[in-house]
């Protein structure tokens, strides 16, 4: 029998060193931007229910530097849910393809799709989780900061999808993550629950907190994201003025640590959720943090679909591949 895929659908099944390994290798690969031929002969496929500018192309451009061919997909290609259930357009699928990334609106979608593929799938973004963004926040806060555990992570504004994986990510990390949002729009609170049980095995700790100046003092790194996700536009102006006090302004800056860095996983709004000074300034790491994109995907693919290759020369010491993709 064929065996099971290993899925990426969120960050179930993680550890702290699965993690570092990941990370290692995505810093061995933006190191050493040589084409590699690891994914030769592998077809990819990206399919985006939703629009996308950094995922997509992080991810086309990842397949085809690995060697492999990366097939782009849209709602419109497919008769997914439609003429077809999502189950079998699965299996479907997996008969041509190797992988499949997926950005989609509904976890309960992407997890419909998983259930039934015979090849790994990815989640490229859903309305609970981002984990490919939250592995590419790891590696730009090493990066800049040398380590992860004990770091503090203050995460400002909505507690959408992003937030989510962030607060995983960082916990599973050692990290002490706060997030500061108005009543309502925290975490999803089975994430902070997770997340509290997952920092405390590591050593770190999760705040959740309505105060923005508390929730970021003496912060080491402080995220924010837009205040409306896509689908949600129609809420952008009510939730300016409810959201406004969670601003990543030069006032929430004072209070963080003097060598603190800036993220955000744009698209970004200067003088909503972050200010142009913020942004633009000298603790900015935003723009690494977008390139950053590309490296964890091909670290990750290369973990899903070749979990026996080797390592690329020169990265960090006791880098490699693990043995086997988060489910």
């Amino acid at each position: 029998m064929t065996p099971a895929p290993h899925h990426f659908l969120n960050l179930d099944g993680w550890s702290a060193d699965e993690l570092t390994r990941l990370i290692d290798l995505a810093d061995q690969l933006k190191a050493d931007r040589r084409w590699r031929d690891d994914l030769h002969g592998a077809s990819v496929g990206l399919l985006f229910e939703k629009p996308s500018t950094r995922t997509r192309i992080s991810f086309d451009v990842a397949v085809r530097e690995l060697g492999g061919h990366p097939v782009v997909l849209t709602a419109g290609d497919l008769q997914l849910g439609r003429g077809e259930t999502v189950e079998d357009t699965a299996r479907v699928l997996s008969r041509y393809l190797d992988a499949l990334v997926v950005r989609t609106s509904a976890q309960a979608r992407l997890e419909a799709l998983a259930s039934a593929a015979s090849i790994p799938v990815v989640n490229a973004l859903s309305d609970v989780a981002h984990p490919c963004q939250a592995l590419a926040d790891l590696q730009t806060i090493r990066e800049y900061k040398g380590r992860l555990a004990g770091l503090r992570l203050t995460y400002l504004g909505d507690g959408n999808n992003v937030a989510n994986s962030l607060l995983r990510a960082g916990a599973l990390s050692g990290m002490h993550v706060s997030v500061g949002a108005p009543p309502g729009y925290e975490p999803i609170p089975q994430v902070i629950e997770t997340a509290r049980r997952e920092a405390a095995a590591a050593g770190g700790s999760v705040t959740v907190t309505v105060d923005p100046l508390a929730a970021a003092a003496a912060a080491d790194v402080v995220y924010t994201d837009v205040w409306a996700s896509m689908g949600q536009e129609e809420q952008r102006g009510a939730r300016s003025l409810l959201f406004h006090a969670y601003q990543v302004s030069a006032e929430v800056m004072a209070v963080a640590r003097p060598d603190a860095v800036v993220l955000h996983c744009l698209p970004a709004h200067r003088g909503e959720e972050i200010a142009a000074e913020v942004i633009d300034g000298p603790q900015s790491v935003v723009w690494e943090q977008a390139e950053n994109r590309l490296h964890t995907a091909k670290a990750l693919l290369l973990m899903l679909l070749r979990p026996a290759a080797p390592a690329v020369a020169g990265g960090r010491a006791g880098a490699g591949l693990m043995a086997q993709g988060g489910a």
